[in-house]
């Protein structure tokens, strides 16, 4: 609403000024025309897999990636009740453990898809763990890592291919 004000004041101060009358809702229509912008990329950031059910997804630059633990894991741990989070500035190996999920049915180890520095912890997880079953792969995240081998990324499964991968293992579980 105050954005609302801001340019229907602008218009009339504009209008005031300049010899071109306008009213306030054609203002507000010019105002919205001229400062659109597309906040699309023409590159769809992509969430890369690992078999052990995590995932990380890449900047744009691809010096800083985001890891979390995917769905299909968080509905395989059940309600998630402690979160380990990695300590900030701990170097990484492709691999490593870097924290650890508790749930009511078990506890699982977080590895790390890729190496690099730890830069950053979801530190919402310490106080609400049960934001990985509500928002996995998005608000649910565990850690951020600035990458040293953007490289390695492509070792892991894209979404179709970790979709596959664990439809086989679902099979194999019947």
């Amino acid at each position: 609403m105050a954005t609302i004000r801001a340019v229907r004041t602008a218009s009339r101060v504009a209008a005031a000024s300049s010899p071109i009358r306008c009213s306030a809702t054609s203002g507000l229509r010019l105002h919205a025309q001229s400062t659109r912008s597309f906040t699309g990329s023409s590159r769809i950031l992509a969430k890369r897999y690992t078999e052990d059910h995590e995932w990380i997804e890449l900047s744009d630059d691809k010096k800083t990636g985001t890891i979390g633990i995917s769905t299909y894991a968080a509905k395989a741990l059940g309600d998630v009740v402690y979160v380990e989070l990695p300590t900030t500035d701990l170097e990484v190996s492709a691999g490593d453990a870097i924290g650890a999920v508790e749930s009511v049915k078990s506890a699982s180890d977080i590895m790390t898809p890729i190496s690099g520095k730890i830069i950053e912890a979801n530190a919402v997880l310490e106080d609400k763990p049960g934001t990985i079953n509500r928002s996995p792969e998005n608000e649910g995240w565990m850690a951020k890592i600035e990458v040293t081998d953007a490289a390695e990324v492509d070792k892991l499964m894209d979404g179709e291919g970790y979709r596959v991968f664990t439809e086989e293992a679902a099979g194999e579980d019947h």
